[in-house]
């Protein structure tokens, strides 16, 4: 595979994988000493990454689960925000600037905070009451971050009683390095005519529904924009029918992002309407993906997780078409901002 050390990922996604039971038997504590409710935060595409797993909760679950933007809450305060509330806030630095600023405010009103950072000589690493480190950079952090916060919420759910063969769940859980790799050596083709098309035009439509729009959000966002400086714009597939559709043309890229949960019919109706109106529509399906062992309500949850891996190898091929290093920054934490 181009520019890829398979084994630097399996250390990476083995190590998130590897904090599951710590996870377990925190949320387990938390929710023993009477926590109430739950806020998945962050910054930036960390923040994104949490969605899925706060999606999880709050239509599986009757705990409370609330996604915020941090640097709001800074100013704008929530009164959901107690001292019986648990905190997640990820970060692979560790030193994101509106987290560290929030942090010392929810250490004030005496929330739980859960941090997950890459390193842990940081303020983020050091300032959680549970600090949950696992090394990874920009081209693995995606499955690590989406797995631990699954791993919290499966946690509640399970503590709960709210979730049936929880432990089959995570069992198929652990298996899923090794299955990722897998995705990323057959989408290798694929990806260099996927990276192809994304590099054929300066501007796309990006979309998705259920659990994997975040991730068409992020990749839009975090990805093309941040590190390709490509414009986009993401939007929900429900939302494309209430105001982006009339930007289609025969020439305007439309990428589909389709996972495999219940609300896969959204991405569907656009797939449908898409090709009358565009000869440039991209779409990545989750459920194209081979995952031996895992059954299809674990497929639902992972999703995510499988496109981010596949979008990996499309980013590692769009970088060398475009001459264009992911790692290239004009402003982001280059100036003063």
């Amino acid at each position: 595979m181009l520019n890829f050390d398979e084994a630097r990922f399996m250390r990476i996604q083995s190590g998130a994988v590897a904090l599951r039971q710590r996870i377990d038997a925190v949320v387990a504590q938390c929710l023993a000493a009477g926590a109430q409710n739950i806020f998945f935060l962050g910054t930036g595409g960390a923040a994104i990454l949490m969605h899925p797993a706060a999606q999880l909760l709050q239509r599986r679950s009757r705990f409370p689960a609330f996604v915020d933007i941090t640097a709001e809450l800074q100013l704008v305060q929530s009164v959901h925000l107690t001292d019986k509330s648990i905190v997640v806030l990820p970060s692979l630095s560790g030193t994101t600037k509106e987290s560290v600023a929030l942090l010392s405010r929810i250490k004030e009103v005496g929330a739980t905070v859960i941090t997950l950072v890459g390193h842990q000589e940081t303020p983020l690493g050091k300032g959680g009451d549970h600090v949950f480190v696992n090394f990874a950079e920009d081209d693995t952090s995606c499955e690590s971050f989406y797995l631990q916060s699954l791993f919290i919420a499966l946690a509640v759910l399970k503590h709960r009683g709210e979730l049936a063969e929880s432990e089959r769940i995570l069992v198929e859980l652990e298996r899923l390095p090794g299955l990722l790799l897998e995705v990323k050596r057959s989408y290798e083709k694929e990806a260099a005519g996927f990276a192809q098309k994304l590099a054929a035009s300066d501007y796309h439509i990006i979309t998705g529904a259920g659990n994997v729009w975040p991730q068409a959000w992020y990749y839009g966002m975090c990805i093309l924009e941040e590190m390709q400086w490509i414009r986009t714009r993401p939007v929900h597939a429900s939302d494309f029918f209430h105001g982006t559709l009339e930007l289609v043309d025969k020439d305007v890229s439309l990428v589909l992002f389709k996972g495999e949960d219940s609300a896969r019919p959204l991405a569907d109706r656009v797939e449908k309407f898409a090709p009358g109106y565009t000869d440039k529509l991209t779409v990545l399906d989750a459920a194209d993906f081979e995952l031996p062992g895992i059954s299809p309500d674990v497929r639902t949850l992972v999703s995510p997780i499988v496109l981010a891996t596949a979008l990996e190898r499309v980013s590692a091929h769009l970088e060398v078409i475009r001459n264009h290093p992911l790692t290239t920054r004009r402003y982001y934490k280059r100036v003063a901002y």
